[in-house]
């Protein structure tokens, strides 16, 4: 089964890293575009392009293949990528799927179920299930997805009810499903996944893993590979796991094994069912094409490759967002340098536009060398290139990231925008001995708090203040998807009054005070720029 000519089913930066490896094997390239992104750099790289009438729409990749004769369909990553029912339309067409099978997809992509199998096969998971059984602090948690949408972290029992309706309705947003469950949360655990290859004749391979710790809103900033926490016990043991889990679900494909890691315990967060925004960092570490692979396993080749590491890679994912409170921000690129002498996959151009309806990633800065240090400085060096005119991007917070006494000393864990606030003053040396982990001296052990939340920088960010009046603006551009609050109402203390939606993550905009709802000037529905007038509270 060669393929002679591909259909991404995605946009942006994948799009146009799966075209590259296209014409290295000399495949044809079909792109799709939804009306609104007719312009986008994957249309302009690719040999054809179709309009369709939007991503999300199983019939139309496929109507669009059948049309320009693609004879297979590579699904990306977000969209349609872990969709169970697109694979199996995509197989049932006479099309061939790059990815996993569909009941593979259905066993993995169900968090639930997931567990289940894990268990079965021996791989650790967290408790979940009856809050009460669990206790405080917990996640909520999408049954059918990731990436942090449709999470929310839950210390309170009071907080509980509001928390699983906005992680239902989040869910439903992004995945179609709104099913969600209830774990054990871990404080300040590692976020380590190791990347599978796997093929339909029983190879299932471990290529190493990456460590994810730092992360904004419950998704990745900086990713590396190997990871600093691990040894060669522990890798093993992690890799061991990773692979079982992979055969007890039929896995077929490039795929990562999500594992939380608790000092030497790890446990089974979830699997992703496709190529992940963070493979560059294993290509560079193995030199294996991880797409290349898919295409072969696709075709029903076997896997005879033989991972070797070398070396060190970190990627960090320069995004249209403010720097500190990782609001998405939109506008157009006037000015784009990036750096040379490193890898670097973008998903725009100097002169394009951002807009709310995607994902904000202007490109991904991977660099790779022969000791983690110097990985970390020519990173360090690329991004004092790097220059984005005409919008806010996070540019500033990946230099002050990587140049961070703790990341620097792979010292990090998934609290590590908690304990180090975006842009803060760096330290001018880290805690050792005794003082380096928990302590205390007479006092009550303090309550442990979450990395910077949206809630927060939307409270922040909304609210102006003149006199006993205070104009709420929007902290972003966006959509208005609930409006919760009337005139002549009275509200509490960081009462939501609205939500907010843009690039499929929702806002909460909050009430900076007790106070009483003067006007609100948009309706469900309404598209707002950042700084638009939404509302006004009187003291």
């Amino acid at each position: 089964m060669e393929i002679r000519k591909l259909l991404v089913a995605n946009r942006g930066e994948i799009a146009a890293r799966v075209f590259r490896t296209c014409r290295d094997e000399r495949i044809a390239t079909v792109a799709v575009a939804a009306p609104d992104d007719l312009g986008a750099l994957h249309t302009r790289v690719a040999d054809e392009k179709v309009e369709i009438p939007s991503y999300l729409f199983s019939e139309e990749h496929i109507r669009a293949a059948k049309r320009t004769g693609a004879d297979a369909i590579h699904p990306g990553y977000g969209f349609l990528a872990e969709n169970p029912d697109f694979a199996e339309a995509v197989e049932a067409a006479g099309l061939i799927f790059v990815g996993p099978s569909p009941e593979a997809l259905r066993k993995g992509g169900d968090k639930l179920e997931a567990k289940r199998i894990a268990r079965e096969a021996g791989v650790p998971v967290l408790p979940a299930g009856d809050p009460a059984e669990i206790g405080f602090p917990l996640v909520v948690k999408a049954a059918a997805g990731g990436g942090g949408r449709g999470m929310r972290v839950v210390r309170d029992p009071a907080d509980l009810d509001e928390a699983l309706v906005a992680a239902k309705r989040e869910a439903k947003a992004a995945f179609g499903d709104d099913t969600v469950f209830c774990e054990r949360f871990v404080e300040r655990p590692r976020h380590v996944e190791i990347q599978l290859l796997a093929d339909e004749h029983g190879t299932v391979l471990s290529l190493g893993e990456r460590e994810c710790s730092i992360q904004r809103r419950h998704q990745k900033v900086l990713e590396e590979s190997p990871s600093a926490a691990l040894d060669p016990d522990l890798r093993e043991r992690m890799s061991q796991a990773a692979v079982a889990f992979g055969r007890a679900i039929g896995y077929r494909s490039a795929g990562t094994v999500e594992f939380m890691l608790d000092g030497r315990d790890f446990y089974l967060l979830e699997l992703n069912g496709r190529i992940q925004v963070e493979h560059p960092v294993t290509e560079l570490v193995t030199g294996i094409d991880l797409v290349r692979e898919q295409f072969r396993v696709a075709a029903g080749d076997r896997l005879d490759i033989e991972p070797r590491p070398e070396g060190h890679a970190v990627e960090v994912r320069l995004y249209a967002e403010d720097p500190r409170t990782f609001l998405p921000q939109a506008g157009r690129i006037e000015r784009l340098r990036l750096p040379n002498g490193i890898r670097v996959d973008a998903g725009v151009e100097e002169g394009d536009e951002v807009g709310v309806a995607y994902d904000p990633m202007i490109a991904k800065l991977i660099a790779h060398g022969p000791t983690r240090d110097e990985a970390l400085l020519r990173l360090r060096d690329a991004l004092a290139e790097t220059e984005v005119g005409g919008l806010t991007t996070n540019l500033p917070f990946l230099r002050w990231l990587v140049s961070h006494p703790a990341v620097r000393a792979g010292r990090t864990t998934t609290a590590f925008l908690a304990e180090y606030p975006p842009l803060s003053t760096l330290p001018t040396r880290l805690p050792t001995g005794p003082w380096d982990g928990a302590w205390r001296l007479n006092l009550p052990s303090p309550t442990p708090h979450s990395p910077p939340d949206v809630d927060d920088a939307a409270h922040a960010a909304s609210g102006s203040t003149g006199g006993e009046q205070s104009a709420l603006t929007a902290p972003m551009p966006g959509t208005v998807i609930k409006v919760l609050a009337a005139p002549g109402d009275r509200v509490a203390p960081r009462q939501t009054l609205l939500v907010l939606e843009a690039m499929k993550m929702e806002t909460p905009v909050v009430s900076p005070y007790e106070a009483v709802v003067r006007a609100v000037h948009v309706a469900e529905g309404d598209r707002v720029a950042g700084g638009a007038l939404l509302g006004e509270l009187e003291e």
